[in-house]
């Protein structure tokens, strides 16, 4: 006789399951990929992504340009809707309003043309006759 199946919340998930479950990253291949790079910290602590969480760890998780502050509350192994996936972590406040400000700023850095993210890279042949011709203007200054 078989014993009959219950679903019970996981006692111990490894960080990088965690991570994908709870939607801070797409693959669980690149939740790997940013805890080997020190992206992701367990109550101050480098770590591998084979360590397993508990609820109450508290986890620093930087996603691009954001940082997470963020404690476990529910531990799960499979990947859930964003609004559940919500649910297994607690952002702090001070958290929140760092990323919300760092937002604002990158927000305004584009509008004042400081960041462009149309043009990045190489310079256009546009861009290089105008270099060109602001060089040149330069070097008939100079010979004055």
């Amino acid at each position: 006789m078989t014993a009959p199946s219950t679903t019970l919340a996981p006692v111990a998930v490894r960080l990088d399951k965690w991570l994908w479950a709870a939607r801070f990253f797409k693959t669980r291949a690149l939740a790997t990929e940013a805890i080997d790079g020190g992206k992701v910290h367990v109550d101050g602590q480098r770590v591998k992504p084979s360590r397993h969480l508990a609820i109450g760890d508290h986890l620093t998780i930087r996603v691009g340009p954001e940082v997470f502050e963020v404690e476990v509350l529910a531990l799960s192994s499979q990947r859930l809707p964003a609004s559940a996936a919500r649910l297994l972590y607690l952002e702090s406040e001070e958290s929140e309003r760092r990323r919300e400000r760092e937002r604002e700023m990158r927000k305004l850095a584009a509008a004042a043309g400081l960041v462009s993210a149309v043009n990045t890279g190489r310079p256009t042949k546009r861009d290089r006759r105008k270099i060109i011709a602001f060089v040149r203007k330069g070097e008939s200054h100079e010979k004055d």
